[in-house]
This record gives C-alpha cells, structure tokens and sequence, in this order.
C-alpha cells in the first residue's frame, strides 16, 4: 500500500517536472534551450516525457487548426463582397459611356452654327479692315519708292532716316498685305547692305592704323622727348647740386603739356554732333563723309599737329553710327573691341631680334604708343565705344606683356652702352604715355631690376678693363723726367709726398701705371652709374645709395678678382709681387677720395643716416694680404729649390773650412731679393724675411734628421756647422732693416737650441749670458765638443746649458754617428781610444733612453 502511494508520488513528482521542462521549451529562446533538454536526458522518464511532448504538439496544432478556421471564414467573405462591387462598377461605366455619346450627338450642330457665326463676323471685321488699310497704302508705297531712289543715289544716311520711318511708322500699319511682305524682305537686306559699306570702310580703317601705328607712336613721343632734351642732364644737375627741384620742373612741364592734347580733343567735334547735321542733310557730299579731320586740320594749320590728326576717324563715327540706328550698336562695339584686341596682342609681340638693336625697340614702342593714342582719341571724341575699363583692361595686358618682353629681351644685351639707350628709350616710352593719363609706375619699377642688369654688365666690361690694365702693366714705378709729365700723373691719381717733390728729375713714382688707370676707370665706372639714374624721378639719395652699392661690387667682386688671378698666376714675379703690394697700399689710400667724389657728384653727405660706405680698403687689404702670402710661398718654393742641390758626403772625415756652394748662392738669393723690397711697408719686409729664415732653418733641420741619412761622421757634422754658421751670419747681417738685435737669428732657434722665451723677455739666466750672446752653438757644439757629461748633468734644470737640447734629437744623431764608429772604425778593438770612445757612445745613448723613458711616465 504504501509503495503504491510512494509510486504514485513519484509520477505526480514527475509529471510537475515535465510539465515545467515543456513551460521552459515553450518561453525559453531556442539558444538557451541546450540545459533544459539535457535535465530530460539525465532523467529516467525520457519515454514518459516524449509521450507528454508529443501530446502538448498535438494540442498546438489543434489549437491553430481552430484558429485558421475561425479567420477563413471571414476572408471568403471579404472576397465575395468584392466580386459584386467589381460588377456594379462596369455597369456603372457603361451608363457614363452611352450619356457621353448622347451629348456628343445632340451638341454637334450647335458647334457648326458657332462656326459658321464665326466666320461671317470675320469676314465682316476683314472688310471693314480692308477699306481701312487701303487708305495707307498710297503713303507706304510713295515712302519705299522715296528709299529705292535714296539707295540707288547712295544717300545712305537719309536712306537709313527712311527704312527707319518706313519700318517702325507704315509699315505696322499694311503689315498684313502681300507687297508689304515683299518690302519687309527687303529691307534686311538693305540694312545689311548698308552695315557692309560701313564694315568695309572700318576694316580699311583698322587695317591702316595697324600699319601706320609705329609713324602715330613716332610722332606721340617726339614731344616729350623733346621736352626733356631741353632740360640739363643727370650728371649736370648733380654735380650743381639741384637735382631734386630741376627733376621737379621736368615733370611740370610734362603734365602741362596734357592740357594742350586735351583741349586739342575738345575742339574736335563730337562724333554724334556731325553725323547729326548729316543725317538731316540730303546733298551728297554730306553723305560722303570724308575729310572730317582734314577741315578741322586746315584750321589748326598754325598749331603742331598732333599724332591723333595724322588719322582721319571718320570711318568710325559714320561705322558707330549706322550702327547705332540700325540697333546693333552693341554688336559694333564687340567687334571694333575685338579686332581691337586682337591687334594690341599682335603689337604687343615682339619681333625675336629685337634685342639685337635699338631700333628693334624703338619700333615695339612706337607701336604700342601708336595704339594707345588712337585709343584714347576713341574715348574721348565717342560715347562708349571704349570705355576707360576697356582701356584700362588693354593696358594693364599692354603692361605685362611689355614688361614681360623687356624682361627677356634685355637679358640678353651685354652691351652697357644698349642697356642705356633702352633705358632712356623706356623713359621716354613712359612719360609719353603718362601725358595721355596711362599709369606707367610698373615700368619704373621695371627699370629699376634692369639697373641691376645694367650694372652686371658694366661689372662684366670692368672686368675686362681691369684684366688688361693689370695684363699690360710693367710692374715698375713710374718714371718721371719733367714737371709736365709729374703733374699729369698727379692729376690722374690724388698722390702727395713732399719728399719726391723735393727731388730732381729724373724721378719715379712709387707705384706702377695700373694705379691711376684703375683709380680712373673706378671713377669711369661712376660715371656710368649716374648715367642710368637720368630721368628716374629718384631722389639724391637713392642715387647715391645706388652708385655705391654698385662701387662696392666693382671693387668686392670685379677688381678683387682681377687683383686675386693676378696674384695667382704660375710666372708671377717676386719683384710683381711686391710692386702689388705697393699698388694696393696706395689704392687702398685713395678710397677716401672716391669717397668725396660720390658726395660731390650726388651732394649726400656721408654721415646721412642709411648711407652705404665703400669697401674698397678690405678690397686692397685683402689683395696685399694675398699678395704677401704668395711671396712668403715663393720664397720658400726658392730656397726649397736651392736645397735640393745641397750634396752632403755624410760619411766624409775631411773639413772644407768654408760653406757649402749651394749655401753660398741661397744666401746671396735672399740677399739681393731682400733689398727689392725697401719700398715695402716695414713689417711686411720683415715677416717675409723672418719667414724665410725660419723655413731655411726648418728645411736644414729636416735635412739633418731625415730617414734617409742613417749614418754621419764628425766631419759631416763640422761641415754642417759651418753652413748653419753662414746662415747665422746673414741673419746678425740686418738683411732687412727694423730687427731687434739678434731677433732674426732665433730663426735658427732650433738648429741651436735656443732659449726663446728668455731672449724675447732680455732676461738671460747668468750661466746662458755670455753663451747665448755669442754663437748658441748647444745642438753642434754639444756633439762637437762632446760635452755629454754637463748635459746629462744639468738636464731638466732652468740654468741647464743645453736647456734647449731634446734628447731625442741627441740620440738620433748618436744612434748615427755609433753606426759610423762601428762600420769604419774595424780596428777599433786593438786601439784602447777608440775603444772607450765606443763603449761612452753607448753609454751616452743609454742614459739618453732613460731620460727619453722617465720623462715619457
């Protein structure tokens, strides 16, 4: 009993859990159901709850099968309903169909008898229209015979007065008949015919000012230019100091001239005012129209014709105003402003030669300004033709084009003298077209870079100048035989020494020929600056500033480089050498004269704030510099070549007892070159000198200690010794004046070891006096008097005799003369001497390796 009720717990329990596990199939979402099927699985009653599963699915499906029922019904309905409507409608569509039809029949006649109505009431109004026109038709017909016989006699003006009243007055009015249909085709025609004559008249006009503009431009600019050549020059108004205020007065009677060109415009008369006396006008010579400005320049006879009055215009007011009545006024105006333009870009292109010539630019000028006057004589004798937009337009291209071409064109001229002549031809070319109201400043600005340009090529010329000044001179002072040829030649270069005013002649001066020729060709160079400055309308001070900025680069860059090749050349002189030297200190003098010559020439003070100074003392310090640094190398370059015929036997025994022949030449070499330099400034003779020493003593040294010299005997040494002593006595000899008392031997300071510091101080230490006063002899006389024992001795004290003595020099000329000893000497163990001179080599040099090794740690 009890296990059934325990049984029938348990399927109760089980049923509850199935009944859940299937609540969580149903709410749960398919991805999460994986936890709750495996509960089944784990279970016990898989069969039991697939039984359940199985019933629930029924169920489901009972329940949609019910619900489908349900809702179909009322579908079927719906469907039905729909099918009926679909009839009433078609029924109700043919009903709409038979009434249309109907209408349509019973209306038909009555749309007839509305026609018919219609048609009589038209014809009634077209007769009484008819007997209307037919009262016109007389006047049109006598006003288009009136026009045949205008056009056939070429009266154009009162034949175009005509088809106007004929086209805007009668014929509105019979516009409707057949003959006037006829007269309207032809009255196109007759305007085009008209349009023609005076197209073709036009294109004759522009065609004639295109190639006669260069004559026009010509003429234009013959008027400033004659304005300004009454006027001093550049150069003349800076050197009397008035530069500004006559500059100013240039300019004041350019701008008066504008007036007279103006009024000149106002007395011509407006182009509408005479073709509005024509028109009323009916004889033929009026409808000509020729010789408008002839009339007017008969009357002017007494006045300088301008350039505008070598053109006759009247092609163009009679072309504007036929088309202005014939309402393509707008028309006429693109056009005349097309071919227009189209002719400014072909005057605007410049011929491919023209930097070849002045006259090329002078034609390119002429033509512009020929096309700019006809231009502004348009604006101002028609109203709106061109306009100042319009010129404006064409002028600013004019500008950049012109520019452009100058631009490219002048960079091609080397030619200073052309680069001036084109600069005052763009002037002119300015200032022409100023008087005419075109603004021009671009074109000074412009000048302003070919300055620059100007200035290059002048530098490239002085170049040249300078080259063969420096090529052609002889390097030798100025020779002088009478009073006239002294003052010439200072009157060519600002020179005073009292002392060779003093002298008789024959005399010479210092300096060679190049230096007044440079000195004038800098003030050459001047001149030409100024030159480019005329006209400019820049003030003193920029010129000023522009002259000097210019001096600079000549004296920096073009002279520098001349003086520096000279300097450099391969067979270039001592005696040249030294002649430059004394050339550029008396250049070098004069820049303060250049310095008063600019301030005179364009009265600007040097102390004016921003003025610019000249370089020309670093120029020809830097060119004296260069210069003695070429001596200093070719003396050395001398007494390496004197060297190198040096002979030494070092393994002889015998004594010459007089110095080596090479020796003896070198000496008298740097003797007589030495006295070449007695006009050179003291310092400079001495530092070559001592430079030359010092590089002997060097060379001697190098030739001592040089690899090659393995061996050498006491007699070689002597021999040396004598040389070094014949160098010394040149250097105690004063070869060049202005030397301390044996300054010039310390040149050989370290041939003898010398105590430098102690003879440039004078103070002696009392063991060195006598020592050092003598022959300072320590290196030679140490090895010649074999005095090793004092030297080991007093090594490395501050009264040491041989203080100045390194012992590795020592022990490298030991080391030479042990193998000596060693090699010659091969019966020197039988002889006791030579056998303790041997064994005191070794140890000297043994010693000497341990003073080489304690002062080494």
């Amino acid at each position: 009993m009890e296990r059934g009720k325990m049984a029938e717990a348990e399927s109760l329990e089980t049923a509850a859990e199935h009944e859940r596990i299937l609540r969580e199939i149903e709410s749960t979402d398919t991805a999460c159901i994986g936890p709750t099927l495996r509960s089944v699985y784990d279970g016990e009653e898989h069969g039991r709850f697939m039984e359940k599963l199985e019933t629930r699915i029924r169920n489901h499906d009972r329940e949609i099968e019910k619900m489908c029922n349900f809702h179909y019904q009322g579908f079927v309905d719906s469907i039905t309903e729909l099918l009926k409507v679909r009839g009433e409608a078609q029924k109700l569509k043919n009903q709409v169909t038979d009434t249309n039809r109907k209408l349509q029949h019973e209306g038909k006649e009555l749309v007839i008898a509305m026609e018919e109505l219609k048609q009589c009431r038209l014809q009634q109004r077209n007769i009484s229209a008819t007997v209307d026109k037919l009262m016109l038709c007389l006047p049109v017909l006598e006003m288009y015979s009136k026009l045949r016989d205008q056009m056939k006699t070429k009266r154009h003006y009162p034949a175009l007065k005509t088809l106007e009243h004929l086209e805007h007055t009668y014929l509105p009015q019979v516009s409707h008949y057949r003959f006037c249909k006829v007269m309207l085709d032809n009255i196109p025609k007759l305007r085009e015919e008209i349009k023609d004559v005076s197209m073709s008249d036009l294109k004759d006009f522009l065609e004639s000012i295109r190639k006669h503009s260069d004559k026009i431009g010509e003429t234009a600019m013959k008027q400033p230019g004659e304005t300004l050549s009454k006027g001093p020059s550049h150069a003349e108004l800076l050197t009397h100091g008035n530069f500004e205020a006559q500059q100013q007065r240039n300019l004041d009677n350019i701008v008066l001239q504008q007036p007279r060109l103006g009024s000149k415009r106002k007395c011509k008369k407006d182009a509408y005012t005479i073709f509005d006396a024509e028109m009323e006008s009916t004889s033929p010579k009026s409808e000509q129209d020729s010789g408008i400005l002839d009339v007017e320049d008969e009357e002017d006879d007494e006045e300088v014709p301008g350039a505008q009055d070598l053109v006759d215009f009247s092609p163009v007011y009679r072309c504007l105003h036929i088309y202005s009545v014939l309402g393509a006024r707008e028309t006429f105006e693109n056009y005349y402003r097309k071919q227009r333009r189209k002719q400014a870009r072909l005057v605007l292109q410049p011929p491919s030669n023209m930097h070849e010539t002045l006259d090329g630019y002078r034609k390119y000028f002429n033509q512009i300004v020929g096309f700019f006057v006809v231009e502004d004589h348009i604006l101002h004798t028609t109203q709106g033709l061109v306009n100042r937009a319009y010129i404006d337009e064409l002028w600013e291209m004019a500008l950049s084009k012109t520019i452009a071409a100058l631009r490219t064109h002048s960079s091609y001229c080397s030619d200073p003298n052309l680069v001036l002549d084109l600069k005052n031809l763009i002037v002119l070319f300015a200032d022409t077209l100023q008087v005419y109201g075109f603004p021009v400043n671009q074109l000074f600005d412009m000048l302003l870079e070919i300055r620059d340009q100007y200035s290059e090529t002048l530098l490239k010329k002085w170049a040249g100048i300078f080259r063969n000044i420096l090529d052609s001179d002889n390097y030798s002072p100025i020779p002088v035989t009478c009073e006239e040829m002294y003052k010439k030649v200072v009157g060519q270069f600002p020179f005073q020494d009292t002392e060779l005013e003093k002298q008789s002649f024959p005399k010479k001066f210092p300096f060679s020929e190049f230096v007044p020729k440079v000195y004038n060709q800098i003030k050459e160079f001047i001149y030409a600056c100024l030159k480019f400055s005329e006209d400019l309308h820049l003030s003193s001070t920029e010129v000023d500033d522009m002259i000097r900025k210019s001096t600079n680069l000549l004296l920096t860059r073009t002279l520098s480089n001349s003086l520096q090749n000279v300097i450099k050349r391969k067979n270039i002189g001592l005696t040249e050498l030294v002649q430059i030297i004394i050339n550029t200190t008396h250049l070098e003098k004069s820049c303060k004269y250049l310095e008063e010559f600019i301030t005179n020439i364009t009265n600007v003070l040097p102390e004016t704030v921003h003025t610019t100074k000249l370089y020309g003392t670093t120029t020809f310090k830097d060119a004296r510099h260069a210069a003695e640094e070429e001596i200093y190398t070719n003396l050395n370059q001398k007494i390496d070549q004197f060297l190198q015929l040096a002979d030494y036997d070092w393994m002889t025994g015998d004594l010459d007892n007089k110095a080596s022949d090479y020796l003896v030449d070198l000496i008298a070499f740097l003797r007589s070159t030495f006295a070449v330099f007695t006009h050179l400034p003291g310092k400079v003779a001495q530092t070559a000198c001592m430079s030359a020493c010092k590089h002997l003593a060097t060379s001697l040294m190098q030739l001592l200690l040089e690899a090659e010299v393995r061996q050498l005997t006491l007699g070689a040494l002597q021999q040396f010794n004598l040389d070094v002593r014949e160098c010394e006595q040149f250097a105690r000899s004063g070869p060049v004046p202005g030397f301390q008392e044996d300054t010039l031997q310390l040149a050989f300071i370290d041939l003898r070891q010398y105590f430098l510091p102690r003879i440039l101080s004078g103070h002696f230490p009392p063991v060195l006096q006598y020592s050092t006063k003598s022959s300072f002899f320590q290196l030679l006389d140490l090895f010649i008097q074999w005095d090793w024992s004092t030297y080991l001795a007093d090594y490395g004290q501050p009264n040491c005799k041989y203080l100045r003595v390194n012992p590795v020099t020592a022990l490298t000329l030991l080391e030479k003369m042990k193998d000596t000893s060693r090699k010659n000497n091969m019966f020197a163990q039988f002889r006791k001497n030579e056998r303790d001179k041997q064994k005191l080599i070794d140890t000297v040099a043994k010693q000497l390796r341990g003073l080489i090794s304690s002062h080494h740690s």
